[in-house]
């Protein structure tokens, strides 16, 4: 079988993110893929360690008739069985051809930008209900999840984060993004004393967060330590995990933190409120408040017991929902029931 995968976004993202982890699960598993993204190398040399043949293109848009054309070209002549593009910009100019075209979706898009797909996959149960909804037919809209692969490195070095040893650290992998409810969590930082926040990710909300630190009288306790590519060792080095976000999908960090043994509290939006067991494998608390979340975190650094146990939770989860092998065996089975 061969696969052409399609992605038109970003440097930073969490589908970004996750492109590159299937791209390079699916290559484990051997299967001969062909992919196409924007012009970013180190996105480039990973696909291509993997055994990926990798194609750059702008993706500037609608109008952007040259990177359709070539795209189309690049599908003659790899003449996959199916092209899997991934959200709305690459879906919308997949090329016409005697393949399957597979859209990838990680949230609630207009289907508008998927006239030119045969299938959806969609990353919640939700998600697809939702395409369904909007008309797309049962028979061909797909659940299948994200997984996270653990890196074999140690933990990163606290003391080069300005991070004491014995200090209790709460982290967040998100955007710099409203959406993403970092200001609830550094308000409710506020009631959670001596506890570091670490905050990765990047954003223009950088400023705004750092002056709101300041007012909160916690700026000394917040580490912006922008956009990283070393999740799993900053998810080794942390206490706590948090997901603070007003709206989120799926929660790609929710998987992060199971798989690396972090216990979770997180804010009860889309994804997080369908993947968390509350009391089981994570704690969950309303979406925007402050006080709640900083009362879940205080019982979870109180209790070893129940951090314990919401750990063995999410690596129960993980075993049987959300390991790399179901779900690379998941978008196998998938690959294979819809290639003509």
């Amino acid at each position: 079988m061969r696969l052409l995968q399609v992605l038109a976004g970003g440097l930073y993202g969490g589908a970004e993110r996750f492109y590159e982890d299937l791209v390079v699960g699916l290559a484990k598993a051997g299967l001969d893929q062909a992919c196409a993204i924007r012009p970013f190398p180190l996105r480039a040399a990973r696909l291509s360690a993997a055994g990926c043949r990798v194609s750059q293109y702008m993706f500037g848009g609608f109008f952007d008739v040259v990177t359709r054309m070539r795209l189309a070209k690049l599908a003659k002549l790899e003449n996959p069985d199916v092209i899997l593009g991934w959200m709305n910009r690459a879906c919308a100019i997949l090329p016409e051809g005697p393949w399957v075209n597979v859209g990838r979706l990680g949230g609630y898009y207009s289907l508008k930008y998927y006239r030119r797909c045969h299938h959806l996959v969609c990353n919640t149960p939700d998600i697809r209900d939702y395409v369904i909804r909007e008309g797309w037919p049962v028979e061909r809209a797909h659940y299948i999840p994200n997984f996270t692969p653990v890196e074999d490195v140690p933990p990163v070095d606290r003391a080069a984060l300005e991070t004491p040893k014995d200090a209790k650290v709460l982290l967040i992998l998100a955007r710099l993004h409203k959406v993403k409810g970092i200001d609830v969590a550094i308000r409710a930082l506020a009631s959670i004393p001596g506890a570091i926040l670490w905050i990765a990710g990047e954003g223009a909300l950088e400023d705004d967060l750092r002056e709101l630190a300041d007012r909160q009288g916690v700026a000394h306790r917040v580490r912006f330590l922008g956009w990283r590519d070393d999740r799993s060792a900053l998810l080794k080095a942390a206490d706590v995990c948090l997901v603070p976000s007003r709206f989120e999908p799926f929660g790609n960090v929710v998987v992060n933190a199971w798989a690396h043994g972090v216990p979770l509290v997180a804010a009860a939006s889309e994804g997080p409120g369908f993947l968390v067991h509350e009391g089981d494998d994570g704690l969950k608390v309303p979406v925007e408040d402050a006080a709640a979340l900083a009362e879940a975190v205080n019982k979870l650094l109180a209790d070893s017991a129940l951090s314990a146990k919401l750990k063995a939770g999410g690596f129960e989860r993980i075993r049987k929902e959300f390991s790399e092998d179901a779900v690379v065996r998941q978008y196998m089975d998938l690959l294979s029931m819809v290639r003509r």
